[in-house]
């Protein structure tokens, strides 16, 4: 599929966006995506879509594009903080698709202000930072895209297990209801409770 894979100047470019630095529960995930030639039309910030526009585009990213993903879990998180682990859910999504690909890339384009550079002793590949990039650059867009639908759906299925705190709609932000039931239930596993509402409750225990 590689000669199907669209090439800058520079030769292969990653698009790289994260999802899940703000919850108070599950994972943070980042996407790496290399668009290919028949990308699906459209693609833009995952935020601005409507949940069935970005089913519908996660489907044309998946079947025309090469991506992977990075997985960061919510006790990793507490041990090194949102930060770190952000920039390690970069560095394994990259590291998982230039495998898959067989190449490494000519450049590495990150939504955001800061990269995994310097940062990752495992980051090995020229990287640029883009703000807004997840609305301006179309492979960024493709990964923030990949990114959330995976989030949510990992959400889902932790609601399925624990149903109290509303994760299926909230995907572990910190809304009311979801507030109402740490108070009342307490943490489940996949809290984070180096984050404040959570670790609040962790020293009223």
């Amino acid at each position: 599929m590689s000669d199907l894979l669209l090439r800058g100047p520079l030769g292969l470019v990653i698009g790289v966006d994260e999802v899940g630095r703000g919850p108070l529960a599950g994972p943070v995930i980042a996407a790496a995506v290399v668009l290919g030639r028949d990308a699906p039309a459209g693609l833009d910030d995952s935020k601005k879509l409507s949940a069935k526009r970005r089913a519908v585009l996660e489907a044309g990213i998946r079947q025309s594009c090469r991506w992977a993903l990075g997985v960061v879990e919510a006790d990793e998180i507490d041990r090194i903080n949102i930060f770190a682990a952000t920039m390690k859910a970069m560095t394994l999504a990259v590291a998982s698709l230039c495998e898959g690909l067989g190449e490494a890339p000519g450049e590495v384009l990150i939504d955001g202000n800061m990269t995994p550079q310097g940062r990752v002793p495992a980051w090995r590949w020229p990287a640029r930072a883009i703000v807004g990039g997840d609305g301006i650059d179309p492979c960024i867009s493709a990964a923030s895209i990949i990114a959330k639908q995976h989030r949510d759906r990992v959400m889902c299925q932790w609601a399925e297990r624990y149903p109290h705190y509303g994760w299926e709609r909230n995907a572990g932000y910190g809304t009311r209801e979801h507030l109402e039931a740490l108070r009342r239930h307490g943490p489940a596993s996949i809290h984070r409770r180096s984050f404040a509402p959570v670790a609040k409750l962790d020293l009223l225990d």
